[in-house]
């Protein structure tokens, strides 16, 4: 069996991670392995176990959540992209 408890994971979870295994099964990989790669699929799909509310946090935290943690870019203005794709395409002839 996988590492660690199952408890704090729901139903559905439980499902993912149950019909994921089969079909590892199926296609010929060990019962031990096929157990870890599944929870491993389930906790990289879902975020692990999350049979609880998790707090609430700031509307900027969750959009970094939502974006994939990527921080967002100062833009620059339009007329600074302008001249610098001017400059390089003036360079090039």
């Amino acid at each position: 069996m996988a590492r660690g408890s199952k408890a704090s994971y729901t139903g559905k979870q439980k499902r993912q991670a149950s019909k994921i295994e089969k079909s590892y099964k199926k296609r010929g990989v060990s019962s031990k392995t096929a157990e870890a790669r599944a929870w491993a699929t389930v906790n990289k799909e879902t975020g692990g176990g999350k049979k609880r509310a998790a707090k609430k946090s700031s509307g900027r935290k969750s959009a970094a959540k939502k974006s994939g943690g990527r921080k967002k870019t100062a833009s620059r203005k339009s007329s600074g992209r302008k001249s610098a794709s001017k400059k390089s395409s003036s360079r090039r002839r």
